[in-house]
């Protein structure tokens, strides 16, 4: 996470109580639209929504190297702790750079030239995560209309379901690495001679979402064209990987594994606290939609680990969908002085990870 020096020191506002600042979910559903800070979201931001190839490139390849040589510390190393170590290591910084996945679905396609090849390239298909996952799917949960309805791919009402569904949601994460290792090493390449399984992975299992409901349209033109080559070129790579571990051994696939793993299982925790969860599939109003959602704005230096890549401002994106990570530190500066403590602005922000993941879990446990 790359902000403004200004910001490390700024007070950081009092989390408000749930009551007080959404009631119940009906409440939240439909607040409505605060102008004043939907207007100055726009205004304030005008200059900044220039994603900058000399903040993009240093920081995703460094976060993608630094990954591959902690991983191969982990697989290389004869003492255990410090195998450990490079393993946490090279799971925060692949996360890192899995995570601009999230930007790739929001740039528009002629900014940053290069940029998405080479993320497939070095990250996307080696991780088995290729940008279409993401793209065209992504947007939908910013869609007017679609938001916390089911017709959004990304949002469950987590904070009105039972308390098991939140360690199982958790724990799910672990199960990615081999799922898509499947995905791609068997699904894919059987659906290019079985179309009715094609068509059904693409459906069902071709997206980064949360919401079991939802359904993924076919691919058209170009998007099609960009799909059938990262699918390859994700395929290829998976039965490389078998075939290597089968005559080499199967200890670096393992590893590789387990390391992706803590990663999966750290963002699952993140999404966990990306919003409030409240909504139970009304459709919301944009203010409604950035009280739902959360930003944890600094002091806290392990959130820049947690919600790297501009994700500790999750709420102030779901404002300003256009605005690179790199730009978030500074719109948050400028709509906090702007605004005010006693604005709507500040009702979105919160103190961290273990308090948010407390209020989900007590909103659990509530009787309905």
């Amino acid at each position: 996470m790359l902000a403004s020096p200004s910001l490390d020191t700024a007070p950081v506002p009092e989390p408000q109580p749930a009551a007080a600042v959404l009631g119940d979910a009906a409440i939240l559903a439909r607040t409505p639209d605060d102008k004043a800070m939907l207007r100055a979201a726009v205004e304030l931001t005008r200059d900044l929504g220039e994603a900058k190839p000399a903040i993009f490139w240093p920081d995703m390849l460094a976060s993608a190297l630094t990954g591959y040589a902690a991983l191969a510390g982990a697989i290389l190393a004869t003492n255990g702790w410090l195998a450990a170590a490079c393993g946490v290591l090279s799971a925060l910084a692949f996360y890192r750079a899995l995570l601009f996945i999230h930007e790739l679905s929001h740039i528009h396609r002629n900014a940053l030239p290069g940029f998405r090849f080479v993320w497939n390239l070095i990250v996307g298909i080696p991780m088995l995560t290729p940008s279409f996952m993401y793209e065209g799917v992504h947007p939908l949960h910013h869609a007017r209309t679609r938001y916390g309805t089911v017709e959004d791919p990304e949002y469950l009402p987590l904070a009105l379901m039972k308390p098991w569904s939140l360690p199982v949601f958790l724990l799910t994460a672990l199960l990615l690495p081999v799922a898509l290792l499947v995905r791609s090493a068997l699904l894919v390449p059987l659906g290019a001679v079985i179309p009715p399984l094609r068509r059904l992975v693409w459906a069902r299992a071709s997206a980064l979402a949360i919401n079991p409901a939802f359904r993924r349209r076919p691919p058209e033109g170009d998007f099609a064209r960009m799909v059938f080559w990262q699918e390859l070129g994700a395929s290829a790579w998976a039965w490389f990987l078998l075939g290597w571990s089968a005559t080499h051994g199967w200890q670096p696939l393992l590893i590789g594994i387990a390391v992706i793993a803590l990663g999966a299982v750290l963002n699952q925790a993140r999404t966990l606290v990306a919003h409030l969860w409240e909504n139970e599939g009304e459709t919301m109003t944009v203010t409604g939609q950035y009280l739902d959602s959360v930003n944890v704005p600094p002091p806290g230096w392990l959130t820049v680990l947690w919600a790297p890549v501009g994700l500790r401002y999750h709420a102030l994106h779901h404002l300003l969908p256009s605005v690179p990570y790199h730009a978030l530190g500074e719109a948050h500066r400028r709509l906090t002085a702007e605004l005010g403590p006693g604005s709507t602005y500040p009702r979105s922000s919160y103190a961290g990870l273990f308090p948010l993941l407390g209020r989900l879990v007590r909103s659990t446990m509530t009787a309905r």
